[in-house]
This record gives C-alpha cells, sequence and structure tokens, in this order.
C-alpha cells in the first residue's frame, strides 16, 4: 500500500513530512496552493512541518494520519529502468490524459536497462521482462499493481536470457508476449505469459526476422499485436512489420513495413479503434537519429504511413505509452547525438500531426521499459 498526505499552502513552502517513530524525513516538496505528497509505505502518523520560503517562517501541522491512494484506472502510464549515465532501478508514472512531469512509483529490483513491458488493461497488472544490468543479460520478469505505487516483485522467468525486445498483449484477455532481442546476439524467440498469474514464461513461437529493439503494441482485445522494425543480424536496421495472434501460439508473419528503416522506435495504438503508431527511432545503417512517427491500420495492413513529427528530439530508445481507446498516446525519454533526455511529448492517435510537449521525466534516461493500465 502507497500513503500520502494532502494540504495547502498559501504561497510557496518547503513541505517536510516526518516519520514519528525514527524521527526521519520521508518525504519533501517544494509545494503552493493544493498539494499532495507521495510518503511511500509509512502509514502511521507522521509530524508535517512546512517553511515559508520567502520569510523563512515555519509552521507545524502537528500530527497527520496519512491516506493510502490509488492511482487513475486506464489512464497511468509507467516507466521502468533504463540507462543515464548509470544503470537505473527507477519506476515512475504519469496520468496520461493530463500534461505535466512524471512522479514517483517505486522501485524495481535491479537496476537495469532493456525492459519490454506489456499489461493486461483495467486489470492492472503491469509485467517487464528481460534486462542487461551492464554486465550480464537477464531472464526475469518482475510485476507492479499500476493504480498502486510500490516497489515490483518477482513474476518469474523468460525462457531465454535476452535485453531490448518487443512486448504486447492482447489486453483483458491477459496474455503478454516478449518479442526478440538480444542475448549479445539478436534472437528470434517470442515467449508468452499469463499477465494476472505468476511463473515462468512458455515458447509462443519465432520471429520470421531475428531482430532486437522492436516497437511493439497491440489492437488488444481485438488480438494482433505488431512488431515494427528493429536492429537484425550484422547490426542493421529494418523496415519490416510483422504480426501475431496474440491468443494463438506460433510464428510470426510478415506483414508490411515502416515508412523508414529504424530500430529502437517506441510504439503505441488507441487498441480496438486500430491504429499503431511508431514514433522516433534510429537508422542504424546511415547512423541517423529520427523524428518521424508513422501510423497504420492494425487489422488491414499496408505500409506505415507518415503521422507527423516528434517535438523537439531526434530520438530512439524512448519509451511508448497510451490510454488506449481514450486516444492518447506518449513517448517519454531517449536519446540522440547529444545524450540521453527526460523529454515527454504526445499525440492524440486518431489524428495526424506532430507531438506537443507533456512534461518532464524525473530522471534523464533511455532505454526504458513501459506500460499503462488502459
Amino acid at each position: 500500500m502507497t500513503y500520502k498526505i494532502s494540504g495547502s499552502a498559501s504561497e510557496t513552502t518547503r513541505i517536510l513530512v516526518i516519520e514519528e517513530t525514527g524521527w526521519t524525513v520521508t518525504a519533501s516538496g517544494m509545494e503552493t496552493g493544493s498539494y499532495e505528497i507521495d510518503i511511500g509505505s509509512e502509514s502511521g502518523p507522521v509530524l508535517v512541518v512546512g517553511r515559508r520560503v520567502s520569510d523563512g517562517y515555519s509552521v507545524g501541522y502537528g500530527n497527520v494520519t496519512p491516506t493510502d491512494y490509488t492511482l487513475a484506472a486506464g489512464d497511468t502510464g509507467v516507466f521502468v529502468g533504463g540507462h543515464s549515465t548509470v544503470y537505473q532501478n527507477i519506476i515512475e508514472y504519469i496520468t496520461i490524459s493530463t500534461t505535466g512531469n512524471s512522479t514517483d512509483f517505486g522501485d524495481i529490483s535491479v537496476e537495469v536497462l532493456g525492459l519490454h513491458g506489456a499489461s493486461n488493461g483495467s486489470n492492472d497488472r503491469g509485467i517487464f521482462g528481460g534486462a542487461h544490468n551492464g554486465s550480464s543479460y537477464l531472464n526475469l520478469i518482475e510485476y507492479i499493481t499500476i493504480t498502486s505505487p510500490g516497489n515490483a516483485s518477482d513474476f518469474g522467468d523468460l525462457t531465454t536470457i535476452r535485453e531490448a525486445g518487443g512486448a504486447c498483449s492482447n489486453n483483458t484477455n491477459d496474455r503478454g508476449t516478449f518479442s526478440g532481442g538480444s542475448t549479445g546476439s539478436v534472437t528470434n524467440v517470442i515467449d508468452y505469459v499469463t499477465i494476472s498469474s505468476t511463473g515462468d514464461a512458455t515458447n509462443f513461437g519465432d520471429l520470421l526476422v531475428t531482430r532486437q529493439r522492436i516497437g511493439a503494441t497491440s489492437n488488444a482485445t481485438n488480438n494482433r499485436g505488431v512488431l515494427g522494425g528493429g536492429n537484425i543480424s550484422g547490426n542493421l536496421s529494418t523496415v519490416t512489420i510483422e504480426y501475431i495472434t496474440i491468443s494463438s501460439a506460433g510464428n510470426s508473419t510478415d506483414w508490411s513495413d515502416l515508412s523508414q528503416r529504424r530500430q529502437a522506435t517506441s510504439a503505441c495504438s488507441n487498441h480496438t479503434n486500430d491504429r499503431a503508431v511508431w514514433m522516433g527511432g534510429y537508422d542504424q545503417n546511415t547512423t541517423t537519429y529520427l523524428n518521424v512517427i508513422d501510423y497504420q491500420t492494425i487489422t488491414t495492413g499496408g505500409n506505415a504511413v507518415d503521422f507527423g513529427d516528434l517535438l523537439s528530439l531526434t530520438k530512439r530508445n524512448s519509451a511508448g505509452v497510451d490510454n488506449g481507446t481514450n486516444d492518447r498516446g506518449v513517448c517519454a525519454g531517449g536519446h540522440d547525438a547529444g545524450g540521453r533526455n527526460n523529454g515527454i511529448e504526445y499525440i492524440t492517435i486518431s489524428s495526424t500531426g506532430n507531438s506537443i510537449d507533456f512534461g518532464d521525466l524525473t530522471t534523464i534516461r533511455a532505454y526504458i521499459g513501459s506500460c499503462s493500465n488502459a
């Protein structure tokens, strides 16, 4: 369970939340007006102290009993792990239908990059599989309850160690798939799990094209997963889009092409409204960072066509989330030739056009895992 305290500050104030048992600072924040501060798992009474910034005047609020809280159903996007100058174990979240900076959610068990994530939608579980911790490839799978901030828990293991594949699900139908990735060389393995349970993954089939850094998304309960772009053998980028029928194990099928060859693109969709979108990426063949956004109708296929451009950066290894039929897609983090960034941008999936500024991640990073509870 995660808890918060709330109140109101008449002017800019530094709020300190002090745990009574150990007299340690549980949380702090610079607040103006109404505020809510996440204080983690501390459920007992806390001492809240405010210090107004303008004149140094301190106000003691006395004992406050924190309240438990949950995040927005169908509208919470989660970003996990990644790499800045170091490997990260941070989990943070946004409310997709609003704009603003991300907020701390908890931690995963190890500091890693290259996780691929999926969820069972409104059933509220997010899963993250495969990773690299700086020295080893991992087969871990961990899970979170998306509306309840806190640390991730062990789920099981993938069938093989790897990182940087692509994950998607058939939403409330409860199957998640993990496709491709790298074990030092690219792999074509596809695994699946039942998201609401725990346990090791089972082999699903193989990709037609062996690759890593895939942009994966689906049309949710309509049951088709699409896998766009990636790096193939020889460290070359591809335009290929393949599909799988998520409820039926088997090999992927060649489907169509992205508008430009690339890897490390982020993907999202508006679920049963049937549009997939791929944002940004990198053409390894020409060492070119891309800001292109493509889209495709998932059930009918055809080559992806231009949607617009990312707002501010040509970037790769960003993270995509969406709020499903509510039609907003988000692209967070990533990096370009100048380094990592923490920018978050959004689009309206059913329209076309350039992305719009949303806010910032708490930490600059790329190679991020992501999912939402839409």
